[in-house]
This record gives C-alpha cells, structure tokens and sequence, in this order.
C-alpha cells in the first residue's frame, strides 16, 4: 500500500477570506479532499496556479476544496487590506487564510512559491507539490483519492466553503498600465474587468470602452472583443500605425497573446500567442524568432516599441522577447528563463518577473523594472544593465547612492526628458526617481495604492496608474523631492541555516501518477546551481545530471542564496503512444552560514505518496 502518510498540520494564520467570516478547519473539511495553495501575490508562477486550478475546482466541485494559503514575500504583502485586494483583483474562487507570519507556511515546510500540498479526506497529508504546471498530476491523484475513499465511505461529497464578496462599483477596477492620447486624454487596461477604457482629459470620464468586459478571448469589434486581465499598452509611432493599421498593441496577460486594436472603429484581432502558455519542455523559447501565431507566450505584462520592433516584458518566464511587426515573427531578447539578478549581454542574462518597460525619450535606452528583484535596469548597446536592485530577497525604501538605494516590486516606470527616470514603487506606494546624472535615487511622493504605472499626459503633466484606488492621479509636471527614506527589508521568509564547508543540496522527486522517468533522450533529470554572492560557493556550482549535489560553503561569507534550478523529464508509463512531460523549478533559497547548522538542504520539484497508503 506504500509508505504511510503522515496527519496533515491544522491551518493558522491571522484570518478568513471568502468564507462569510467564518473561520475553517482541517476537521471541518473532513470527507472532502482539500488542496493548500501557498501562494504570494507578487509571485506569477502563483497567478499561473490559480488559473491552473480553476478547471480542478470546476471538474472536482463536489469532492475538492482549494485552500489558498497567502505566505507572504515582500512586507507590503502582511497589509490585510493588501491581501484582500489581492484575491479580489485575481478573481479567487475559494477560501484564503491570511498567514502573514508564515505559521502553516512552516507547519508545512514550504520552501517556495507556488507550493501545493494535498490533504486526503481522511485528514492525511498526501502529497506536495513545487512550482507550476501540476494540474495533470493533481487531477490524476483526485481520482484516485476519490476511488479509494469512496470505496471506503470516507468521502463527503456537497457545497464548498467559498462565499464570494459582495461586487465593488468603481468605474475602473484594479487598472494595470495606461497611455496618453494626442488630444489629452488616455487609454486604460482595466484589468480586472478584462477591457481596454479611453478617458478624457480629467481622468475620470468615460469616452470609449473596448471589450465586452467579460474574461475571454475573442477577436472582433469593440463591444463583442474579449480580454484577460490587460496590462500593458503600447501606441505605436503615428507612421507605423498607419503603415500597420493598427495603432495599440496590448500584452493581453493570462489570455498569454498580443492583441491589436484599431483606435477608429476600435477593431481587435491577435497578433501573437497560442493562447497556452509557455512552459519547459513544451519547445525551446524562439531565439532566431519563428512566427508569432504558432508561439505559446507566458503572462506578458508590458509592451514598449524599441528600435523599431515591440519588446515584450514576458514576466512568466523571467525573459524579454521581440515582436517583428512587419515580418509577424517573435522570439528571445533576453533572458534564459533563470529568476534572477545577473548583467552583461544579451541575452544570456536574468531577469526576475520583468513588469514595466520603455524607452528613453532619445531611444538609445529601454529601461525596466524587474519586480522580483526590485530593480531598474536599462539595455543599451546590446546588454543589460542594473542601476538599482540588489537581489531577489532585498527590498525597501531607501533612498540615496543608486548602488544603495532600495525599492519594492515596482511595476511601472516612465523615463522623463530631463534624463531621469520615474518609477512606479509599487508595494511601498510611491513614485520614485532616478537621476543618472548624480547616480542617485529619491522619493517625489508617497501615500499611493498600489501604483501599477508612471505617464506624462499630453499637458506635460505626471500621471500615476493607481492600481489599488481604481483611478488615474495627477502629480506635479515636475514632482519635487519629499522627504528622505531609508527602510530596508530582507524576506520575510526565514533563512536556512547551514553548516560552513561540506552541505549535501538534495532535490527530491517523484513522478506524478502514471508517469515515470523518461530517459528516452539522455538523462532524464538536470540541476544547476549558483549562488548570490558568487563567493558563498567555494565549490559545487555549476550544471549537472544528478539532483543531489555536495556543495562546499564559504565560512568567511555569513550568508546568501542559493539559486537552485532542477528538472526532470517523465513519460507516461505503459501507453502506447506516451505523451513527454517535463517539470522544473526554480528556488531562491536563502541561507544563513551557521556553525550548527544543517549538513543537508532538501527542495521538493514533486513529490506524491501513494494515496492509499496509511
């Protein structure tokens, strides 16, 4: 029957979400097959999760319950109203605890985001699961479980927990990026009610509505067309637009397209994307570019045209791409797909979930946010460069020396004439600006909700993209400096103490039912690990086919992160015509050089017991 499962952990956390008020329990949910999603709202592979769950929930409504347990990165993630508007904002369908001091995080041992762990009906912890792209496993296991303990009489079956919120009457709701318009007003992704909205000068009236405002894909006029969650929009320069016939093009973000509009009769057709998303293994991402209909993108959140081509912020997979719109064919800028802070050339760089994007106002520059590592970045004679941002897990509002200030997940930016650079400080609610000729950094004002977008209207006036407030906010032409900040954060999660010198770093898997290791084509299985600072490692870094490797620790470095990438290829066991299945994983894993610390470090890519064991 398999090695014994082990009793699941109870859920504690600070409170309920889309429950009614009520408080759950695992005892509760007994008879009924719950899934923990630990999840953060700034991660995209946890964005990626829950639509991945979606047809679960649907398929399974009356045995599964999802629980969404929010674990908190960054510190603006511990603001319950924070989290609240985040489920909102995602359209989460089921019952989220609020765990901001990481309680059944830790009960669980999570080591990263997404982590799923599923809990059979009897209250047993049966499986978890790192990472994304789970949903066929996940499914095959619900069967099974359903097989097993409805055979035994152990499952109930009936209505989940989930109590949706009462509907909120914004004219925009949760707004991702915005335009100016040549006659002062400006073009809005609504993103959370799935459309593209003109506003008139004032930043409130309503002149033009693109999208039926239903969540969906489809191509046509303005009031049939269908979108999903849009961010980013780009206005193409006057000639090309009339060269193209259409001037908007828009990173239509979990539909994973390009999508274009046509401003004078408000026409939308796709330009690029499968509507699938992109994923290892799947095929190789297009460096010499291929034709952008056949391509499966991955959460595309901004556009900006760059050197006469569109370049896409492709925050699913830590990558820019290029969008040829005369040849109709896409592929790589940069990045390798790796979630991490690393210059050079392009484009064998990291990148860490790319959110905002433009170009200098001379075009020698594209300039970029890198949420994740809460940096801003540039790219300009063919490589990239970091003007602020220290790494995946330093974060805050400091301001001063560019190579010393902080930021925290910022989503949006606007490269100003004078030089300077404003950025939308996204979880510290604020508009930041760098000045390249002093190499500095400072705060020009603060107070904002969630501000997703930075703009200069057709008056010369500063626009902020509002995201958490709903609305468009005027600044000053030229915002003055405020006062001063210096708060620094590290993760909220806790660092990993290891033990100086030899350290074994062990990833563990396990094919997911019906499926098994698949060496069809070489080893089946590839790990590769750095570290952040590079001097951590004295030895063990580097790529290799075995996931467990001997690491050797610095004792005169006191800590960093381990960057740990690991996958594994599977196949479907006995079928006579296997489908090739590929997992990977990414982990940032903070560690903390300690004396008495642990001789070996465990991550799970996928792990499955056997659901009638116990």
């Amino acid at each position: 029957m398999g090695a014994p499962s082990v009793r699941a952990p109870e859920l504690r956390g600070r409170a309920w979400l889309n429950t009614g008020g009520r408080d759950l329990s695992l005892a509760a949910l007994r008879g009924r097959i719950v899934v923990l999603d630990f999840w953060t709202f700034c991660c995209v592979n946890c964005l990626h999760v829950l639509d991945e769950l979606r047809p679960l929930e649907e398929r399974y409504a009356d045995v599964l319950v999802v629980v969404g347990v929010h674990s908190p990165k960054f510190a603006h993630e511990r603001d319950p109203a924070a989290v609240a508007a985040a489920v909102e904002r995602y359209g989460v369908t089921h019952p989220v605890l609020d765990d901001p001091d990481l309680i059944t995080w830790g009960r669980y041992a999570a080591k990263a985001w997404p982590t799923l762990a599923v809990v059979d009906p009897a209250g047993r912890l049966v499986a978890t699961m790192a990472g994304e792209g789970h949903a066929e496993g996940l499914a095959r296991l619900v069967d099974e479980l359903v097989a097993v303990h409805g055979a035994q009489g152990t499952l109930r079956r009936g209505d989940g927990p989930y109590v949706p919120p009462p509907p909120a009457a914004t004219t925009l709701r949760f707004p991702g990026k915005a335009v100016a318009t040549p006659d002062g007003g400006f073009l809005v992704s609504d993103t959370a009610r799935h459309r593209i909205v003109g506003l008139a000068a004032d930043g409130e009236t309503v002149t033009r509505v693109i999208g039926d405002g239903t969540a969906g894909h489809a191509d046509g006029p303005a009031d049939a067309a269908r979108f999903r969650e849009p961010q980013g929009l780009c206005a193409l320069p006057a000639d090309r637009a009339a060269a193209l016939g259409y001037d908007l093009v828009v990173a239509d973000t979990v539909n994973h397209r390009l999508r274009a509009v046509r401003l004078a009769d408000g026409a939308v057709w796709t330009l690029a994307g499968t509507g699938r998303q992109w994923r290892a293994g799947t095929a190789a991402p297009p460096d010499a570019g291929a034709e952008a209909s056949t391509l499966d993108l991955s959460s595309p959140w901004d556009v900006a045209w760059y050197q006469d081509r569109i370049i896409v912020a492709m925050a699913g997979i830590h990558q820019l791409w290029w969008y040829d719109p005369d040849s109709g064919r896409a592929g790589v800028y940069a990045g390798t797909t790796v979630e991490a802070l690393r210059d050079g050339p392009l484009p064998d760089v990291w990148l860490a979930q790319p959110s905002g994007l433009a170009p200098s106002p001379d075009g020698t520059r594209l300039w970029l946010v890198d949420s994740e590592t809460s940096a801003l970045r540039y790219v300009a004679d063919g490589a990239l460069h970091t003007v602020v941002g220290q790494g995946l897990f330093d974060f805050g509002h400091a301001d001063g020396p560019a190579g010393q200030a902080l930021l925290q997940h910022p989503l949006g930016l606007c490269p100003m004439p004078d030089g300077t650079v404003l950025v939308a400080d996204t979880y510290n609610g604020a508009v930041r600006r760098y000045d390249p000729a002093t190499d500095t950094v400072d705060t020009v004002d603060t107070g904002l909700a969630e501000p997703s977008d930075v703009l200069v209207a057709a008056d010369g006036a500063v626009v902020v993209v509002e995201s958490a407030a709903h609305r468009l906010t005027r600044l000053a032409a030229t915002p003055a400096p405020g006062a001063a900040h210096d708060t620094r954060h590290r993760t909220e999660r806790p660092a990993t103490p290891v033990a100086a010198g030899t350290v074994t770093l062990r990833v563990v898997f396990t094919p997911a039912p019906g499926q098994k290791l698949d060496d069809a084509y070489g080893p089946p299985t590839r790990l590769e690990i750095t570290a952040s600072p590079a001097a951590l490692l004295l030895d063990g870094a580097g790529v290799g086919t075995d996931l467990h490797r001997q690491l050797t620790l610095n004792p005169d470095v006191p800590g960093g992160v381990l960057q740990v990438v690991a996958q594994a290829a599977t196949c479907d066991a006995d079928a006579a015509h296997a489908a090739c299945h590929l997992v990977r994983q990414d982990w940032g894993v903070p560690v903390r050089v300690d004396g008495d610390g642990e001789r070996e470090v465990a991550l799970i890519l996928r792990g499955i017991d056997d659901p009638g064991g116990g």
